[in-house]
């Protein structure tokens, strides 16, 4: 069983709190959603909770030890799918994910699977540049599935999806979360998912 919790935390940015005082934890099978309005801080607590930034009181926990006394190995442990694909443009698809494998623990032994799956499998060789966004997105949703990862941080993953692609992401992550995974997701887009959810709502 793995925990990821966070205690007060505050983030101060220019002159504006972000937020002050969250807690949270989510448990393995677990999905934290993160709610707010556009600005509210949602992109900027899943960046914190990765460690590309520091908040400015708290502490982040993986199963208990602080995840800044060891960053390397709690990277290894997360994947994340932000605004941004990540991608190298002048790369296919699948070069692109060959060269992410590696840098990190990936199972490539399923990448054909996946990517009938997600239907993008006759993309292959196509330049990522000349996906569409939506076909874009679901390269990093790839990405996620073959990551060996128990962590996802998923920053409005139903962006640029259209319904098919977005029934593909609830998919997914019910898949990773029945397999003993965790993730924290910032999202506008309502859902069904049989798990449990907890929530932190930014104002």
């Amino acid at each position: 069983m793995a925990e990821l919790s966070g205690q007060d935390l505050t983030l101060i940015r220019g002159n504006r709190c972000l937020f002050q005082g969250l807690d949270f934890t989510v448990g393995s099978g677990e999905l934290l959603m993160v709610e707010g309005p556009n600005g509210s801080g949602k992109t900027s607590l899943l960046r914190a909770i990765a460690g590309l930034i520091d908040p400015d009181e708290g502490v982040v926990r993986w199963d208990n030890t602080n995840v800044k006394k060891n960053r390397q190995s709690f990277h290894a442990l997360l994947v994340w799918m932000g605004h941004r694909p990540g991608f190298a443009g002048d790369l296919t698809l699948i070069e692109n994910l060959r060269f992410e494998a590696g840098l990190r623990s990936m199972t490539m032994s399923t990448a054909e699977h996946q990517l009938r799956r997600l239907k993008i499998s006759k993309l292959v060789d196509i330049p990522f540049r000349a996906l569409s966004a939506g076909q874009q997105r679901r390269v990093a949703l790839a990405r996620m599935c073959l990551a060996d990862a128990p962590l996802w941080l998923m920053d409005e993953p139903f962006t640029n999806m259209d319904a098919e692609g977005q029934a593909l992401v609830v998919d997914v992550l019910r898949e990773h979360l029945q397999d003993g995974g965790l993730c924290v997701m910032a999202t506008h887009q309502r859902f069904e998912l049989d798990a449990t959810i907890r929530r932190i709502k930014l104002t």
